[in-house]
């Protein structure tokens, strides 16, 4: 699902690399359990609540991140040259 893609491929962008290691588990255990990548998207955007067990502070950085507060343009995904920039 493409939505998801830009969604968590941004998300990660800007928040991976300040993440301790404990919220890095959730992200992963996030992106890598629900067999729906559409339960993620609806999590995310608040159209269904997510189950107790992705209730966390990840979660909470997400829906924020959803939310688009600075509006943005997020058309496409992000390029991965990112992955080898020093972090910030």
């Amino acid at each position: 699902m493409l939505e998801n893609c830009i969604l968590l491929s941004l998300f990660a962008k800007e928040n991976l690399n300040r993440m301790s290691e404990q919220q890095l588990n959730l992200y992963d255990r996030l992106i890598n359990e629900p067999s729906n990548d559409w339960d993620i998207y609806y999590w995310a955007t608040e159209a269904k609540p997510a189950p107790s067990e992705f209730e966390n502070d990840v979660m909470a950085m997400l829906r924020e991140f959803a939310k688009n507060k600075k509006r943005e343009q997020r058309l496409r995904q992000p390029d991965l040259e990112y992955l080898f920039e020093p972090p910030r």
